[in-house]
């Protein structure tokens, strides 16, 4: 280092006792940036598991939903249909009733399972923080490097 030339990172003075350096400046930065980037992540993650655990509630009554209208409709609907018969309506039309009972079961069933479904919502906090963390890196700027660092950086000074 040249007698005579003047730190850059301390503008010419001596740093006071309790500051930092401006390695210990940028350490602290990525430190606390990694820190960020990993609160984010966990915050994706608290929002995303809620979102899923909605989704599988919302799955398990899809499932019930299928189970209803598959594997009862060919018993249900002839007990039903012979059951209208039994009460004097014509077979054809027995049938018919058994039938739309069971899709109107099934319609009620898929609308829970719908309005389940309609509460799964993206990470907003999530993105918020992403968002203006990115918009705070967009806004940075690095001061330019000295010759000397430079020098430093490609090994001419050692």
């Amino acid at each position: 280092m040249p007698t005579g030339a003047a730190d850059p990172s301390s503008n010419g003075r001596a740093p006071y006792e309790g500051e930092r350096s401006v390695g210990q400046l940028f350490a602290a930065a990525t430190a606390d940036l990694s820190s960020l980037v990993h609160d984010e992540i966990a915050l994706a993650k608290a929002e995303i598991k809620t979102d899923v655990k909605r989704g599988a509630a919302g799955s398990i009554f899809f499932v019930v939903a299928g189970v209803i209208g598959l594997a009862g409709i060919p018993m249900a609907s002839i007990a039903i249909a012979f059951f209208f018969h039994w009460l004097g309506v014509p077979l054809g039309w027995s049938f018919a009733i058994s039938f739309a009972l069971h899709v109107f079961v099934a319609a009620l069933v898929g609308f829970v399972a719908v309005r389940i479904f309609k509460k799964v919502t993206k990470p907003e906090r999530t993105i918020e923080g992403v968002q203006k963390t990115a918009e705070v890196l967009k806004n940075a700027r690095p001061r330019p490097a000295t010759q000397e660092e430079i020098d430093r950086g490609l090994g001419r000074i050692p």
